[in-house]
């Protein structure tokens, strides 16, 4: 064997590899974003359209570290702050002092929260291509169990960066969720995903 055989080895499997990464598909994206992105967070504007075409928006913020550990805290217009410390899942309402708690595998389901810090997406998600749009590359994730609420939900993609989600529900709302310079693999503090209901607060746990 020559010298250039092994260099032309090497090229062409360099090429390879850089041709299967250009030709990485939605899917693939998602399930890179599950293996390699074990943190993230990002503030996010979120819109739901009711059948009658009636919309709210609200505002908030996001934080998730794998496994089942998140917490979305809701600022405008209501507050609501929902926090998954991977055991069970806590909803509290401020202005209500109200708070309530599942355990984290009857909570979350095939939840939007479930897509994004499950560490098996494809035990809980049937995943499909689809087209690209509004500058995103799109992947669709349909509940194999059809007992919940959740129809099905899409995650857009800009590159590898998780850009959006989209949910339509069996109620007919549909749910946009627009993440706002999401940041991978950010450094989060473990008591983020901790809940302690504040003194005086009505508690209901199941």
């Amino acid at each position: 064997m020559t010298l250039a055989q092994p260099l032309r080895f090497l090229l062409a499997a360099a090429a390879a590899a850089a041709c299967a990464a250009a030709y990485a598909t939605p899917t693939d994206d998602l399930r890179a974003f599950v293996k390699d992105v074990k943190t993230g967070k990002s503030t996010f504007t979120q819109t739901v359209t009711a059948p009658n075409g009636k919309q709210k928006v609200s505002h908030g913020s996001f934080e998730f570290s794998r496994p089942s550990r998140f917490r979305f805290v809701y600022e405008k217009p209501y507050a609501q702050t929902v926090v998954g410390d991977g055991s069970k899942v806590w909803i509290y309402d401020p202005d209500l002092n109200q708070a309530s708690s599942r355990r984290v595998g009857d909570a979350l389901g095939t939840t939007p929260a479930a897509l994004l810090v499950s560490n098996d997406i494809d035990k809980a998600f049937t995943l499909s291509d689809q087209p690209s749009a509004a500058g995103l590359d799109w992947v669709q994730a349909t509940p194999k169990q059809p007992e919940g609420t959740i129809r099905w939900l899409k995650v857009g993609f800009k590159g590898r960066a998780l850009a959006q989600l989209e949910i339509a529900d069996s109620f007919g709302q549909r749910s946009l969720m627009v993440f706002d310079a999401f940041q991978p693999n950010a450094a989060i503090p473990a008591e983020e995903f901790t809940f302690t209901p504040p003194k005086g607060a009505d508690v209901a746990e199941q």
